[in-house]
C-alpha cells in the first residue's frame, strides 16, 4: 500500500531490459529512411560524376560536328581572300554569300554548348565563340552591303563584273575621268553610309567583348593572343573610320571644289629633317582646285616667303637657342620655323597669317605633304620624267641608300650655307651656288606626278587609291581648313594632326631637328613603356626611348642630329626623374597635357637613350586605357607596352588606342 495501489499489479523489470522510446516523429524516419548517411553522399558523388560524364560525351560530339562545320568554314574563307584578290565583283559576292552561309551553319551547330556560357572556367570561352560568330555575320552584312555600294563603280575601282558606268571598256578613260564621276557621284553614297556604320557597330559590339588577354600567346608555334588583338584592333578602325566617314565625305565636294573652285597652300614638310608637324617646310606652292582637278598656280622656296615676311614675334626658346644662324643677328620668328606645335591646325594658325603677310591671299586652306607620298605614288605609277630634271624612281640610290627619288629632292633642297636678304630692298645679296634648284624642282614635279597619276589606266586606279589612303590615315598628308565645319570633318576623319583629349593615359612623343641636316632619313626610334598599377590603382610609368643611326657620317646628309624632344602625357602627370638629356626643361602644361622636354644629340653609328618616369594623375580600376598618337612625318617606329603579365609590340603607323583588363 505504500509503493503504490493495490489496483495495479506491479512488474518488477530488470534495468538493462529498459527500452528507451523514440518520437513519433524519429520513429517514422528511421522507418522510412533507413540508409546510413554515408550511403547517400556516395550516391550523390556517383550522381555528379554521371552527369559530368554525360555533359563530357555530349560537349565531345557538340565538338567534333562544330569542328566539322568550322574546318568548312575555314575553307570557305580562303577562298574568299584567293576570289578577292581576283578583283572580280560578281565572284566576291557569291563567295561572300557562300561564307555567309557557311557561318549561318556554325552557328546553328555552336547552340549546342553556348547555353554552357554559365558554366565556370569554360564559360567565358564559350560565350566568345558566341561573340566571334555574331561578330562575322554582322561583318559579312557589312561586306554584302559595301559590294552593293561600290557595283556602280566597279569599273573606275579597276573590279571586274560590275556596271561599266563609262563604258570604259578599252580602258581609255584615265584616273582624272573616274575621280571626277566619283565626285559628281559622292551625295548619293552618303544615305548609304548610314546602314553600314551601323552594321559596323554590331561587329565592334560583338568584338569589344572579346578579351584577347586570356588566352596563350602561342599554340604550337603559332601566335594566337596577337592575332586576336589584332581582329580587334582592325574593327575598331574600321568602325571608327565609317561612322567618322560620312561628315567626310560630306564635305568632299566642298574640298574637290564642285561647287565653286577653291585655292590651298600647299607646304612641303621634309621628314628627313624632322619637325614637330612632320618636316621642315622647305617649299610651297599654290594650287587651284576646281571640279576635282587640279592645277599649280605658282610654287617657290620657303626663303622666298620668309624673304618678304616681317616678323615682330620672339621665336621660341629651343628654336632661339639651338639653330643659332639668323637668330643670332635677330630672335623674330621666321615663317620657315612656324610649324613649331605639334599640333597642325595650332601650328598653321600661326603660319597662315605669316603667308598672308607674305603676299599669300584668298586661300581656302592648307594641305601639306612630306616626301613619303611622293615614294607611295611612284611605288605603284613606276618611274616618272620631270623635263628639264631628269627621271625620278623608288629604286634604292647606292649615294645614300634611300629611294632615288629621295637622293634627288635632298640635293636639289640641301643648302649649305647661308642665304642673305638686303633688308630694304628684300632681293638676296648672299646664298650658296645650289640655293636656287630648290624652288625650280618643285613645280616641274608637282605637274609630272599629277599628270601621271591621272592619266594613269583602270588598273593602277586600286593601287593610286591605296597609296593615297596610306599616304592619309599614317599622317604624310595633313589638312587645316579656313570652314570650320569642313575643318572639323576633316578633324573627326583623323587628317588634321591635332592633339586629342582622352579619358584614360595618353602619350605623344614629337621630336624636332634642330640642326638643319637630314639624319632623320636613317635615324628610327624604339619606345617602350613599363606601366606599374599599385594596389591602390594608382599608377608608374617608365617611357625608354631609343634613338639609333646605324649609318656613317657622309658630311652631308648624315651627321649629328640636335633634337628637342617633347613627350606630352595626361595633364598633371608628376615626373620622378629624367635621364639622357644633355639638357632638361622644367615640366609644362601645352594643348591640355603636361609636356616633359629637353635637348640630346645623336651620333652617326650611335646610340642616344631617353628615359622619363613618372605618376598618372588618376588612378585606374578595372581597365587601363591608352592613347597612342603619332608624330606626322615618321615612319613606323617600334613600340612596346609592358602591364604586369601583358606584353604587346607593335609599329605605330597610326594613332592606336589600347585597352587592357586589370
Amino acid at each position: 500500500m505504500e509503493n503504490g495501489s493495490i489496483l495495479v499489479p506491479k512488474i518488477n523489470v530488470a534495468e538493462n531490459d529498459i527500452v528507451q522510446k523514440l518520437a513519433p516523429e524519429e520513429q517514422a524516419r528511421e522507418i522510412i529512411n533507413p540508409v546510413k548517411p554515408r550511403r547517400v553522399w556516395v550516391k550523390i558523388t556517383l550522381g555528379i560524376l554521371l552527369a559530368i560524364a554525360i555533359l563530357l560525351v555530349y560537349n565531345i560530339i557538340s565538338g567534333l560536328l562544330i569542328y566539322q562545320k568550322t574546318t568548312k568554314l575555314v575553307n570557305g574563307a580562303k577562298t574568299l581572300s584567293e576570289t578577292a584578290k581576283s578583283q572580280d565583283l560578281a565572284k566576291i559576292k557569291t563567295e561572300v554569300g557562300n561564307t555567309k552561309k557557311l557561318l549561318n551553319s556554325v552557328s546553328g551547330t555552336y547552340k549546342l554548348v553556348a547555353w554552357e556560357k554559365f558554366l565556370p572556367f569554360v564559360g567565358a570561352y564559350i560565350a566568345d565563340g558566341s561573340h566571334a560568330i555574331a561578330a562575322g555575320q554582322a561583318g559579312l552584312d557589312v561586306g554584302e552591303s559595301l559590294l552593293t555600294v561600290i557595283e556602280p563603280y566597279a569599273d573606275l575601282l579597276g573590279f571586274a563584273g560590275g556596271q561599266n558606268v563609262l563604258g570604259a571598256k578599252t580602258g581609255e578613260e584615265t584616273a582624272e575621268d573616274r575621280i571626277d564621276f566619283i565626285a559628281k557621284t559622292i551625295p548619293d553614297l552618303i544615305p548609304q553610309i548610314d546602314t553600314i556604320s551601323g552594321k559596323m557597330k554590331t561587329v565592334q559590339s560583338e568584338i569589344s567583348q572579346i578579351n584577347p588577354d586570356r588566352y596563350p600567346e602561342k599554340v604550337q608555334g603559332k601566335a594566337v593572343r596577337a592575332q586576336i588583338k589584332s581582329i580587334v584592333d582592325t574593327v575598331n578602325e574600321t568602325s571608327t573610320f565609317l561612322v567618322n566617314g560620312k561628315p567626310f565625305l560630306e564635305s568632299a565636294q566642298y574640298l574637290l571644289g564642285m561647287d565653286s573652285p577653291r585655292t590651298y597652300l600647299l607646304l612641303f614638310q621634309n621628314d628627313k629633317e624632322l619637325r614637330p608637324t612632320g618636316g621642315f617646310m622647305t617649299a610651297y606652292a599654290i594650287l587651284k582646285v576646281d571640279k576635282a582637278k587640279v592645277s599649280t598656280v605658282t610654287s617657290n622656296d620657303i626663303y622666298a616667303l620668309d624673304a618678304v615676311y616681317k616678323s615682330s614675334v620672339d621665336a621660341p626658346n629651343p628654336i632661339i637657342k639651338y639653330i643659332k644662324g639668323p637668330y643670332i643677328l635677330s630672335k623674330k620668328w621666321r615663317l620657315r620655323d612656324m610649324n613649331w606645335s605639334p599640333d597642325f591646325v595650332e601650328s598653321m594658325k600661326v603660319v597662315v597669317p605669316a603667308a598672308e603677310d607674305a603676299g599669300v591671299e584668298d586661300i581656302d586652306g592648307v594641305i601639306a605633304v612630306d616626301t613619303q607620298i611622293l615614294v607611295n605614288i611612284l611605288d605603284v605609277i613606276g618611274p616618272i620624267g620631270v623635263p628639264g630634271f631628269g627621271n625620278f624612281s623608288t629604286e634604292v640610290s647606292p649615294e645614300c641608300n634611300c629611294a632615288q627619288v629621295i637622293h634627288e629632292l635632298e640635293a636639289f633642297a640641301d643648302v649649305e650655307g647661308p642665304v642673305i636678304w638686303d633688308p630694304i630692298t628684300g632681293k638676296i645679296i648672299q646664298r650658296p651656288p645650289n640655293s636656287d634648284n630648290r624652288k625650280k624642282i618643285i613645280g616641274p614635279l608637282m605637274n609630272s606626278i599629277l599628270a601621271n597619276s591621272m592619266g594613269q589606266p583602270k588598273d593602277k586606279i586600286p593601287g593610286l587609291l591605296q597609296a593615297g589612303f596610306k599616304s592619309l590615315m599614317e599622317k604624310h598628308v595633313l589638312f587645316y581648313l579656313l570652314d570650320d565645319n569642313v575643318q572639323k570633318a576633316v578633324a573627326d576623319f583623323g587628317l588634321s594632326g591635332t592633339i586629342k583629349n582622352y579619358d584614360g593615359d595618353y602619350l605623344h612623343i614629337n621630336d624636332a631637328n634642330l640642326g638643319g641636316r637630314k639624319s632623320n632619313l636613317y635615324a628610327y626610334e624604339n619606345v617602350e613603356q613599363d606601366i606599374q598599377v599599385a594596389g591602390d590603382g594608382s599608377v608608374t610609368k617608365t617611357v625608354t626611348i631609343t634613338y639609333q643611326n646605324p649609318e656613317k657620317q657622309d658630311g652631308w646628309l648624315n651627321s649629328v642630329l640636335p633634337t628637342w624632344v617633347r613627350v606630352y602625357v595626361p595633364k598633371g602627370s608628376e615626373l620622378i626623374a629624367a635621364e639622357g638629356l644633355e639638357m632638361a626643361a622644367e615640366p609644362y602644361e601645352d594643348l591640355g597635357k603636361t609636356v616633359f622636354a629637353g635637348f640630346f644629340q645623336l651620333r652617326p653609328e650611335g646610340v642616344a637613350k631617353v628615359t622619363f618616369k613618372y605618376k598618372l594623375p588618376f588612378k585606374v580600376a578595372k581597365e587601363y586605357k591608352l592613347l597612342l598618337q603619332k608624330q606626322p612625318g615618321t615612319d613606323g617606329f617600334l613600340y612596346t607596352v609592358n602591364l604586369g603579365k601583358h606584353s604587346e609590340e607593335f609599329k605605330l603607323t597610326t594613332d592606336k588606342e589600347i585597352k587592357i583588363e586589370l
